[in-house]
């Protein structure tokens, strides 16, 4: 990426502030990114391209410059990051290692999608202080060859907010305007500072959608937060990001054929992940694996269902929430003091649910479907006499494969170290 940008630089004489672009390459990436924060603290607009284990170097000074609201872009051709050796295709576990580093994270499909949406990372970081990861599919997106569209530079200046241009370089270091920064804070005020960011991400979504429209506008596109791509009535749906969109589209395009009703959810923002946008994509019930109740009042605002999760989240939403899983870990923590203090103690694993009181099921909502709690209520007596578990028996994964044994409960290290499967109900990509 790094020898196509010098070659762009070369047919440019200035960029749309009427500057010459400075290229520098450093030794290692996490000079890089220590390059990339000063020169941002000195009032530069700067960008960075990486990938893999180079980002992961890069991790320390991420959290500084989200922190101090610096914007940035950090071009990421994502690909898995090296186990037991290296791997130059694969996954999103490089750019997914730095979803805590406070940095949005926007997604693309294909070499155009790069070239259109690029911007819109560029643009909502200035407008918004928050610095983006922009990524892509390594060498399946960032090494294929294709014919594209590219911008015209006087679209890009006529999208540029130039007034929070003028605003962050403003806020540059000046020996002049001298200003302290990277002072130490006791917990009571560290922990203020911290909460006090959240609203720039919560109203970063609604950014990044306002660029998508500008971007819509110049190219005739549709870009959105989420896209759906499928039937209207879909009854199997995949939710994915990356280059595995097109061939989800083309393999919709050959079920539909079929009469197969089934669609694809293509995640642009991965971070934030907007509830909201998901529910307006059309979405009917939000789940989660997260503390926050957030996911439950956007469904509750949005008018759709919603399961909590951790404890009983219907003080939040009551019109919303369904249910919620709860965990009480007093179950566990009872027993285990009480073994140290008998001198059983052995150190083993625990495993609990529903028959000790460690995972139990809020009460549910009076607006669900008649029958439900009673279906519920069989299940879980179930459960707790130990007649039943979810993982007895011969299971059919979604490969049409089979695990478990009939008449036999799955062990539970076969549940926590082999399960490398999904329900024959789960569609992933």
């Amino acid at each position: 990426m790094k020898q196509v940008y010098l070659n762009h630089i070369l047919e440019i004489s200035k960029n749309i502030f009427g500057n010459q672009v400075v290229v520098s390459e450093l030794q290692s990436e996490a000079g890089a990114a220590g390059a990339v924060h000063g020169s941002l603290a000195a009032g530069a607009l700067t960008t960075t391209f990486t990938a893999s284990q180079g980002l992961l170097l890069m991790i320390p000074n991420m959290y500084k410059i989200a922190a101090e609201q610096l914007p940035c872009v950090f071009d990421v051709s994502a690909r898995t990051v090296a186990t037991q050796s290296l791997n130059i295709f694969g996954d999103h576990s490089d750019v997914y290692a730095c979803r805590q580093t406070g940095f949005a994270m926007l997604a693309e499909t294909n070499p155009q999608e790069v070239m259109d949406l690029s911007p819109v990372a560029h643009l909502a970081a200035i407008d918004g202080k928050v610095p983006f990861i922009n990524f892509f599919d390594g060498f399946r997106t960032s090494h294929e060859i294709q014919k594209i569209e590219k911008w015209d530079y006087e679209d890009l200046k006529e999208m540029c907010p130039m007034d929070k241009v003028e605003e962050f370089r403003a806020h540059a270091l000046n020996p002049n305007k001298p200003a302290m920064r990277g002072s130490h804070e006791n917990g009571d005020v560290f922990f203020q500072h911290r909460e006090a960011c959240n609203p720039v991400y919560d109203a970063l979504p609604a950014v990044v959608e306002k660029y998508m429209g500008k971007v819509n506008e110049k190219l005739g596109t549709d870009y959105d937060l989420f896209n759906y791509y499928g039937a209207e009535d879909a009854e199997h749906i995949i939710i994915a990001m990356g280059s595995v969109n097109d061939t989800i589209e083309e393999t919709i395009d050959y079920l539909a054929k079929q009469g197969k009703k089934v669609g694809v959810v293509k995640v642009r923002l991965y971070r934030p992940f907007c509830a909201q946008a998901l529910i307006d994509a059309g979405c009917d019930v939000i789940a989660q694996h997260c503390d926050t109740p957030n996911p439950q009042l956007a469904a509750e605002q949005a008018g759709v269902f919603g399961v909590g999760y951790n404890s009983d989240m219907s003080k939040d939403a009551p019109k919303a929430a369904l249910t919620s899983v709860m965990w009480d870990w007093s179950a566990y923590y009872t027993q285990a003091v009480e073994s140290v203090i008998n001198g059983t103690w052995d150190g083993s694993n625990y495993f609990g649910g529903m028959s000790d009181g460690l995972v139990n099921i809020a009460p549910l909502a009076d607006f669900a479907a008649e029958g439900t709690q009673e279906a519920i209520d069989e299940a879980t007596a179930k459960i707790e006499s130990g007649d039943w578990d979810v993982f007895d028996g011969v299971i059919e994964t979604n490969d049409g494969s089979t695990v478990g044994t009939e008449g036999e409960h799955m062990s539970d290290a076969d549940i926590t170290g082999n399960m490398n499967w999904y329900f024959k109900n789960v569609v992933v990509k």
